[in-house]
This record gives structure tokens, C-alpha cells and sequence, in this order.
């Protein structure tokens, strides 16, 4: 006997309804937001250009084409690319991410919502030029930080009780879906256009974890954000285009994502959308490295500090226990070798053994010329990880959003120091007051990787202060940075 499936369309379903509803109606009334964003915003674009020093990710940045340039088309920071839109946010949100060097959201899934910037700005500065070629107003920077409020809520609140990675998915989807919601609403999309590019993108197959994990961790995860935000652009200028959508892309029996790449689970909801996650959002300040081990590095520094007053240095170290949250024991305890710059900062041995042995983490210690100190690798086989349930229990908790590590070393000659507990990183929320400068010199350091110092100082000018920064045209600050 044959089962048949109605044909009658349905209507969308509800997860898509909701977030075209926060697109497009919800009025961001927090300064705390918008200031962060504002943060958010100068770090993100100083981790770009900090990948700009990089060649692996330089070779990857400009025109599919060479050569090709676009009239009135969207300007790639700290190059002299001029690209389409779609173009321009890969090459966006692959400098920006390169690094592993900016913003991070933890909860069930984790990511970096500030990749996102590289559809936003892209867009933005695109429209914005064509306005202009047009005799019309651009977008203010004011509309970019509003966005990136927006991108992150989409991202982080779909992450806080839905768990992609266990499924085997890259959290990228959800930069996706968050880039493709608010550029969606930038190009001027009704509700009926924005639901039906969020269904293509849930349409979509969806990026493996695969390259974020042993055996095969590899550099695609450095720029699978900026092809998760140049996909997101095409599907939004597709769907502006009149094409149609998929409502019942999540709920479809058999063919819908719940059923093929979620375990036949609907999404939960563990608050509605606001501004939330950009308010608690944690900034990478200190270190590039894999957000659940921050703290630990932080202790690592303490440590090392503490052996060179002793007279001492990491060769007097017998063995080193840490104690840790579950999804840091699931995703970067490592043992093995490490095959490549990738590798290496998804380790928390590695990440543990850098600043123990040369009391620093830069993004230069990934590269093969100091992997390859002898010392590095005969430490991280000292180093053990072991979960404690309480650590894993404050990390979910939305009154903490805690990331705890803590080191305990023991020495060769049988001297065990005092443990070093670190419990919130000082890109966290709790930490702003503290954190906030050590951002901003963050900010400044990057601009003089890529700039002269009398453009610097334009720059700087023009984005140090919140009240200034927010009525800038989007395109005429772009331009600063090329």
C-alpha cells in the first residue's frame, strides 16, 4: 500500500516567519548593543587586516577573474580589490576569520558571529556606491552596526539550544542564515522575498566538520565563513529577483532539513530574538586561539610567570593536568601530530605548551617554524585533560557563560604548584571594563600592519568614537581603508 504526501502548499514554517519578523520589525533600542557593536566592528576589521600579513589567505583574496573590476562595486578593506558584491564578502569574511582572531558565541553550537561582517559591509558599501552613482543618500555606519546587532541575535539565538556539530554540521550554516536575513533586508526585500531566501539557504547542503577536525583539520576552515557570506548574498539577490522559496524547508516530511541533517529534531528556542548575543558576546583580545581554551592560555601566562620568579622554565615541568568543560575536552583535546597551522590552534596542548615554554601566543606560533621547537611537542605529552562536570554546568548557564580552564603543574622535583583557575576570559562580558582597551590597542596594532601612519590616523579619526563613527557613509569610510 502507497503513502502519499499532500501537495497543497503549505505555509512557512514558523523558524523562518520569526526571524523575517525580527528582520524587519524589531527596533534595536539598546546603546549596549549598538556600543558593542561598535567594538565588535573595529576588532573584526583589525583581524582582517592582521590576515592580510598572511599570504596562505592573501592568495585566496580578489576577483575570481583577474583582473576584473567592478564600477560602483563593493571595496575589500586593505586591498585594492573593487568586487561584486558576492565576491567581495568571501574575500571579507575570509580575512576577517582567517586568524581565528575574532568574536566567539558559545552555547550548544558555537561560531564567530561577527563573520557575518563580510556579507554586511560588502552589501552595504555596494548599495551604498550605487546610490550615490544614482544621486541618492548611502548607507551611515549606523546601518552596519544595526545589522551586525541583527546577524549576531540570528546566529547566537539558533545556536543557544540547537547543536549542529553533533550532527556533524559546520556552525558556518548559521552564518548563512543569519548573512542572508539581514542582507536580505539592506537590499530591500519584502517578508515573502526574506522567507524565501532563508529557505534556500536551509535548502543548501551544508558544510561537513570535517576540515575543524582530526584527522583532516585544514585550512578551509579558515575560510569557510567567507563562503558561508558569499553564499548568503547570492541567495538573497536570487530571491530579489522573484525566484521562489521552500516553505516547509525544515518540516518537510522525509526531504526537509529536520528529517535529512537534524535527527528528525525541530529546532528549540530557549528566548525570542533581541539583542542579546551581541550584549554578551566574548571578545578574542589577548590570543588567537580556539575560544575554549582562552582562559587556558591566560593560566598558561600566569604559570609561565610564576616559574621564571622560581628560577625555573618549562623544562622543569613534569606534567601538567588541566581541568576543563566538556565541549573543550570534545573539540581540542588533541594528541598526535599536528600537520598544519589549522591544527595546531584546535589544540589545547599546543595552545597550553607556547606560552608555558615562551610566555607568548601570537598567530606566528602556529607556523611551522616554531612548531617544529622539539620542546612544544614533548610538553603537550605532559599535558592531560580531564572534564569537571561544574566547569560544563556554568558554561551553559545564560547567567554565567562561563569558559573555565584551570592548570595544575607538577614539577620534576616533585613540587606541585598552586592550580591556576581561570573561569571567564577577558573578552567576556564581565570583563568589559578591563578588556575594552587592550581592544582598542588590538585595533591599533592591526591598522599599522596594513597602513601608513598619517591613513591610520585618518581611520582613527574617523572610528574611535561611537558618535562619530555612526554617521559616516558606509562607502567613504571603506574608502579610508583601501
Amino acid at each position: 500500500m502507497s503513502s502519499h504526501i499532500s501537495n497543497n502548499r503549505p505555509n512557512p514554517d514558523q523558524v523562518l516567519v520569526d526571524i523575517a519578523d525580527y528582520i524587519l520589525d524589531y527596533k534595536i533600542n539598546s546603546d549596549l548593543a549598538l556600543k558593542t557593536a561598535h567594538y565588535c566592528f573595529l576588532d573584526t576589521i583589525g583581524c582582517g587586516f592582521e590576515a592580510l600579513t598572511y599570504p596562505a589567505c592573501t592568495k585566496l583574496l580578489g576577483p575570481i577573474v583577474p583582473g576584473t573590476y567592478v564600477p560602483n562595486g563593493a571595496k575589500v578593506p586593505g586591498t585594492p580589490f573593487q568586487l561584486d558584491p558576492i565576491q567581495a564578502a568571501f574575500n571579507i569574511g575570509a580575512m576577517v576569520r582567517w586568524l581565528d582572531f575574532n568574536d566567539t558565541w558559545l552555547a550548544a553550537e558555537w561560531g564567530h558571529p561577527s563573520d557575518n561582517l563580510g556579507a554586511i559591509l560588502a552589501v552595504a558599501d555596494w548599495i551604498s556606491r550605487n546610490r550615490i552613482a544614482e544621486g541618492k543618500k548611502p548607507l551611515l555606519m549606523i546601518d552596519v552596526l544595526e545589522s551586525m546587532v541583527m546577524a549576531h541575535e540570528v546566529q547566537g539565538v539558533l545556536a543557544l539550544e540547537n547543536s549542529f556539530n553533533k550532527v556533524g554540521l559546520d556552525h558556518v550554516i548559521l552564518v548563512k542564515v543569519a548573512s542572508t536575513a539581514v542582507v536580505s533586508k539592506l537590499l530591500g526585500l519584502s517578508k515573502d522575498e526574506l522567507i524565501n531566501a532563508l529557505s534556500l539557504a536551509f535548502v543548501d547542503g551544508q558544510s561537513l566538520r570535517t576540515y575543524r577536525h582530526a584527522p583532516n583539520t585544514g585550512s578551509r576552515k579558515s575560510w569557510a565563513a567567507g563562503d558561508a557570506t558569499s553564499r548568503a548574498v547570492r541567495l538573497a539577490l536570487i530571491a530579489q529577483k522573484g525566484e521562489m522559496g521552500y516553505p516547509s524547508v525544515l518540516t518537510a516530511p522525509v526531504w526537509g532539513f529536520y528529517d535529512v541533517s537534524f535527527k528528525g529534531q525541530p529546532f528549540k528556542f530557549q528566548r525570542p530574538y533581541g539583542s542579546y548575543v551581541m550584549e554578551n558576546v566574548l571578545f578574542k583580545i589577548s590570543f588567537p586561539a580556539e575560544f575554549h581554551s582562552q582562559t587556558a592560555v591566560e593560566a598558561a601566562m600566569t604559570l609561565y610567570q610564576q616559574l621564571k620568579d622560581l628560577g625555573k622554565s618549562s623544562d622543569d615541568i613534569k606534567s601538567i593536568k588541566i581541568r576543563t568543560h566538556e565541549a573543550a575536552i570534545r573539540i581540542i583535546d588533541k594528541k598526535g601530530p599536528l600537520h598544519n597551522p589549522a591544527d595546531r590552534d584546535h589544540a589545547i596542548q599546543y595552545m597550553v605548551a607556547v606560552p608555558l615554554i615562551f610566555g607568548r601566543l601570537t598567530a606566528a606560533d602556529y607556523e611551522n617554524n616554531v612548531a617544529a621547537d622539539p620542546r612544544i611537542d614533548e610538553l603537550r605529552e605532559k599535558i592531560t585533560c580531564f572534564e569537571d562536570p561544574q566547569f560544563t554546568t556554568d558554561y551553559h548557564d545564560p547567567e554565567k557563560r562561563s569558559i573555565a580552564n584551570a592548570l595544575t603543574l607538577e614539577l620534576n622535583d616533585g613540587t606541585i604548584l598552586q592550580e591556576v583557575i581561570v573561569e571567564y576570559p577577558i573578552g567576556h562580558k564581565r570583563r568589559r571594563e578591563e578588556g575594552i582597551p587592550k581592544l582598542i590597542e588590538k585595533y591599533k596594532i592591526n591598522l599599522a600592519r596594513v597602513f601608513a601612519e598619517k591613513q591610520q590616523n585618518t581611520i582613527l579619526e574617523s572610528t574611535l568614537e561611537y558618535d562619530k563613527i555612526i554617521n559616516i557613509p558606509v562607502n567613504e569610510l571603506v574608502d579610508q581603508m583601501v
